[in-house]
């Protein structure tokens, strides 16, 4: 039996009309909180809407409005030892993103290109750009920056200096926010003791190019020998790459004595200068640089006299950036061993191992290693869930956040 189809309301349609649509100013605020995932889609939307999501204005607008109330990320990858790089074979290696507050894991990303030696090396992270050397060939030309939010790489063109005689490299990386630029900085040199001066190259993602700068630092008649300080990345601070840089100088007498200092550039105006260590007294096993809350922070650790060799890690900050009077002792952290330190977060949680006691383990006695994040305000601990493989090495860490740049230009890599 047919049954008699209900009765529909009527349609009714309204052309539409130019006053219909929004102004373009509010269509661009809310593009510039939307996330990158849905603008990389939003593109196909109509010529209009790919104009505005690729406009430079426009990428540095959505930086600054989306990422501006998130809790912080960070991206880690295992450091690579020397012994490993020249006994162990390459592996592909994964960088692994996580909240900062908790190191809890969101997300991993393989790294899209390889090196020479097989072993990528983290030289920093801006504004979600990742730019990685290789880790062990210092006459490699292979640079690279990495946008893993929008899928794309770019490999920087060969420097302009002769890398034949090259002997170590060191680099950074850096934004320069009067131009919206991102730039890497370059040292190059043919031994150990900087005579003549090393050479610097800055690179410029805007002119696709390199050129040389002059250090415009003199340095002392009595050095015998200058090296960086691999042990942390590089950290930019206030528009300022540091490095920090070790020095062998010709004591009274016959001796010798090793002093520091840290080498300050502005990726603004491309100009070098020179900051003073904190004073501080004490014995200095080793120290590094990072950064603490988006301000220069050196970290120490020294030897304790409390028993069952304990050593002090602590942190200085300058509070003001290129001011050695504003350095600031912020706290110390007792830990086993620097050899128990993993890393630094964008918040310098502290992140060490502490070793457990013996447990049984298929009728096998294991020790199994517990990670802590630390607060290092509150010194409160908070034990972290096991992060695979990499607590047998240090970490590079990094902060991060999403971010439209290398979207477009020249040479770019889509995977």
């Amino acid at each position: 039996m047919s049954q008699k189809k209900e009765a529909r309301p009527p349609i009714i349609l309204r052309r539409r009309t130019k006053h219909d649509d929004l102004p373009d100013e509010i269509v661009l605020e809310i593009l510039a909180r939307l996330p990158v995932k849905s603008l990389l889609r939003f593109r196909c939307v109509c010529k209009t809407w790919y104009s505005y999501i690729t406009n430079p204005n426009f990428i540095s607008t959505h930086l600054l409005c989306y990422n501006n109330h998130d809790g912080g990320y960070v991206i880690y990858m295992p450091r690579t030892s020397v012994h490993r790089a020249y006994f162990h074979r390459p592996h592909s290696q994964i960088c692994t993103l996580a909240f900062d507050r908790t190191f809890e894991t969101i997300s991993e990303f393989r790294i899209p290109f390889t090196f020479q030696s097989g072993y990528a090396s983290l030289v920093g992270s801006c504004n979600g750009i990742l730019c990685f050397t290789d880790f062990i060939t210092p006459k490699s030309n292979d640079v690279y920056l990495w946008n893993p939010s929008i899928r794309k790489f770019k490999r920087l063109p060969n420097t302009c200096l002769n890398q034949t005689q090259v002997l170590n490299v060191a680099h950074g990386f850096g934004y320069d926010s009067l131009n919206n630029d991102y730039k890497v900085a370059r040292f190059s040199w043919t031994g150990i003791k900087w005579i003549p001066p090393p050479e610097v190259e800055v690179y410029s993602l805007s002119s696709d190019s390199w050129k040389r700068i002059e250090l415009g630092i003199s340095w002392r008649p009595n050095v015998l020998a200058h090296y960086f300080n691999y042990t942390l990345t590089f950290p930019f601070v206030s528009g300022h790459l540091h490095w920090m840089i070790e020095i062998i100088e010709e004591g009274d007498g016959q001796g010798w004595r090793l002093t520091s200092m840290i080498l300050s550039f502005d990726v603004n105006s491309e100009k070098f200068k020179e900051l003073p260590l904190p004073d501080d007294e004490g014995s200095c096993i080793t120290k590094c640089l990072t950064s603490f809350k988006e301000k220069l922070a050196l970290i120490k650790f020294e030897r304790s006299v409390q028993p069952h060799s304990m050593l002090l890690c602590s942190i200085w900050v300058m509070r003001e950036c290129g001011v050695f009077d504003s350095w600031n002792k912020l706290c110390v952290v007792p830990v086993e061993s620097s050899l128990n330190f993993i890393g630094f977060t964008k918040y310098c949680l502290i992140l060490v191992r502490k070793r457990s006691q013996l447990v049984s383990t298929n009728s096998k006695l294991e020790s199994k290693d517990k990670i802590f994040l630390i607060d290092p305000e509150t010194l409160h601990e908070k034990e972290i869930s096991y992060i695979g493989n990499h607590i047998d090495n240090r970490l590079d860490i990094a902060a991060y956040m999403e971010n439209l740049a290398l979207l477009d230009g020249e040479n770019l890599v889509s995977y």
